[in-house]
C-alpha cells in the first residue's frame, strides 16, 4: 500500500503547537523563550506482563519504573513545545523561518512518530490536494519511502529512548511527580522557560535517582474511586492547568 503526499505550505501544521521534542530540541525551544511542557501519563505493571510482545516491549523501553502505593506502574514523560496561534517561527509566505534547525517532530510530519500506529491521512491538519495520486510516496506498506526520512524517523524514536533517564531527572528537579491514567489523557508540568532551563541543567549534573513513588491524577470519579480501593495515591482536578483530558470531567 502507497500514501502519496506533497506539502501544501497551507501552515494547518504549524498552528496551535503540541510538538514531541528530544531533551536538546527543548533546550534549543526553551533557549528562545517558548513553552516546553512536560507530560507525564501511566500503565500499570503486573509482574506476569508479556514483555517480548512487540508493544510491549517499545512501551518499557520508553518508560520508567515506579510505584502507585504499592502498585507497580511505567511511566512514560514527554517534552512537548506548545505554542498558541501561529508558530513563532512561521513566515508570513507559510515558509518556515527555522527550516534548517527545525525539530525532527517537523521533519516526519505528517508520518506517525509512534511505532505500532497508523498513519492516518483523515487525521492529519493537510488539505485534500496533498495527498493527491500523482505525488510522490510518502509511505509504503507502513514505512518511509525515502532513507532518508527513515533515518530522521529513527533518531526521532531513538531520541525517546536515549533521553528517558534525564527526563526522570528532569521530572525530580521540577517536583513533578504526578501522572495521567494512560488512555484517560496526560498530567502537565508547565514551567516558565527559564525555570525548565534551569531544572534541566539541574538534572544533568546530578546523579541521583529519581523518587521512585508517583500518584495518579484523573478528572473521573470512577477511576479516582477504583485507585482508592487499591490504597493508591489519586487526585480528582478539573481538566485545565495541570491535566489534559481525553474525556468530559465526571467530577
Amino acid at each position: 500500500m502507497e500514501i502519496t503526499f506533497d506539502c501544501t505550505r497551507c501552515g494547518r501544521c504549524c498552528h496551535d503547537l503540541r510538538l514531541t521534542l528530544s531533551v536538546d530540541e527543548a533546550r534549543a525551544w526553551a533557549g528562545n523563550g517558548h513553552q516546553v511542557d512536560l507530560l507525564a501519563e501511566g500503565w500499570a505493571w503486573p509482574d506476569d506482563a508479556d514483555e517480548t510482545a512487540p508493544e510491549t516491549h517499545w512501551r518499557k523501553a520508553t518508560t520508567i519504573p515506579v510505584m502507585v502505593g504499592d502498585v507497580p506502574f511505567r511511566i512514560n514523560l514527554r517534552l512537548v513545545a506548545r505554542h498558541e496561534g501561529p508558530c513563532p517561527h512561521l513566515l508570513p509566505d507559510m515558509r518556515c523561518g527555522n527550516y534548517e534547525a527545525r525539530p525532527r517532530i517537523c521533519r516526519i510530519y505528517p508520518l506517525e512518530s509512534r511505532p505500532f500506529e497508523a498513519m492516518i491521512p483523515e487525521k492529519r491538519h493537510c488539505p485534500p490536494e496533498a495527498w493527491a495520486p500523482d505525488l510522490p510516496v510518502l509511505e509504503r506498506d507502513g514505512k518511509p519511502a525515502t532513507s532518508q526520512t527513515a533515518a530522521i524517523l529513527n533518531d526521532h524514536r531513538q531520541a525517546t529512548v536515549n533521553d528517558l533517564p534525564l527526563k526522570a531527572r528532569l521530572a525530580a528537579a521540577l517536583d513533578f511527580t504526578e501522572a495521567a491514567l494512560a488512555g484517560e489523557g496526560l498530567a502537565s508540568c508547565e514551567p516558565a522557560p527559564a525555570k525548565f532551563l534551569a531544572a534541566l541543567n539541574t538534572a544533568e549534573r546530578t546523579e541521583e535517582s529519581p523518587p521512585a513513588y508517583w500518584s495518579i491524577v484523573t478528572n473521573r470519579e470512577t477511576t479516582r474511586a477504583m485507585l482508592a480501593d487499591l490504597d493508591c495515591p489519586v487526585r480528582l482536578v478539573a481538566t485545565g492547568y495541570g491535566f489534559l483530558s481525553a474525556f468530559a470531567d465526571e467530577l
